[in-house]
């Protein structure tokens, strides 16, 4: 755990260097772990995680904003994926648990039963940043329109998807369900992802992506760890959804 916060703090800095004011982490930052068992093992409860100590002090010491992806943090009996938003004085300014959970059995051999272990969260979270308010959520989310939707309504312009997506599934869908959330909402979409080989045989996709709100993928940090780093431009998101007011025509049906 101890390296992970240090990698990816020198990442941060990294990116620092070259002008970012707002930097996000991918899910899982401090920890990748695989089995119920590990996973319950290198939790922490919020008050005492070391990343929630050296990412508040990352934040003052580069003066940005700081998505620090998700971290795993006992909520009861059992665990939150809780993502923390650090503004540039280090304090926390906002945190969400992730809402979906991933219990499936892949064709190749895994198992993934998120809810044996995690407690699912119950609310939708908006941060408000120096260029527009911010949905969060997190990797199995995406596959949830309505929540993106929710955000985009309750004034989110852009939107945050850290996440860990497996191989196969990431090959078949990462790209566009993320240009899809972004196209559906005339939002900006950040997904700081989890790349290559981990404990237990786990493979992430990786494919780090900044997208416009039009869709257009701006930068694809591929299948190697790093960082991507673009300039945005807040006027993009009013023009985009004034060419498709979907956002204004949306009617509830049921």
């Amino acid at each position: 755990m101890a390296a992970n916060i240090d990698e990816a703090c020198e990442l941060a800095r990294e990116a620092a260097v070259l002008g970012a004011e707002f930097v996000l982490f991918p899910e899982n930052v401090a920890m990748m772990t695989f089995g119920p068992d590990n996973i319950r093992a290198h939790a922490r409860s919020q008050d005492r995680h070391p990343a929630i100590e050296a990412f508040s002090a990352l934040a003052v010491e580069l003066d940005i904003w700081l998505h620090a992806g998700t971290l795993a943090i006992w909520n009861g009996d059992k665990i939150a994926n809780r993502s923390f938003v650090f503004s540039p004085d280090g304090k926390i300014a906002s945190t969400y648990d992730k809402i979906h959970m991933f219990d499936v059995d892949l064709a190749n051999g895994e198992s993934y039963r998120e809810s044996a272990t995690f407690s699912p969260g119950s609310e939708t979270v908006l941060v408000d940043l120096p260029w527009g308010g911010l949905g969060l959520s997190t990797c199995y989310d995406v596959r949830f329109p309505y929540l993106y939707r929710a955000l985009a309504h309750g004034g989110a312009t852009m939107l945050a998807v850290p996440a860990a997506f497996t191989v196969p599934t990431g090959e078949a869908h990462w790209h566009v369900l993320l240009r899809a959330r972004a196209i559906e909402n005339g939002c900006y979409v950040f997904a700081p992802a989890q790349t290559g080989s981990h404990a237990g045989g786990r493979k992430t996709f990786g494919h780090a992506l900044i997208i416009d709100p039009w869709g257009r993928v701006l930068a694809d940090a591929g299948d190697e760890p790093g960082f991507i780093i673009v300039d945005i431009d807040p006027n993009l998101v009013v023009e985009a959804r004034s060419q498709v007011p979907s956002l204004m025509h949306t009617r509830k049906l049921f």
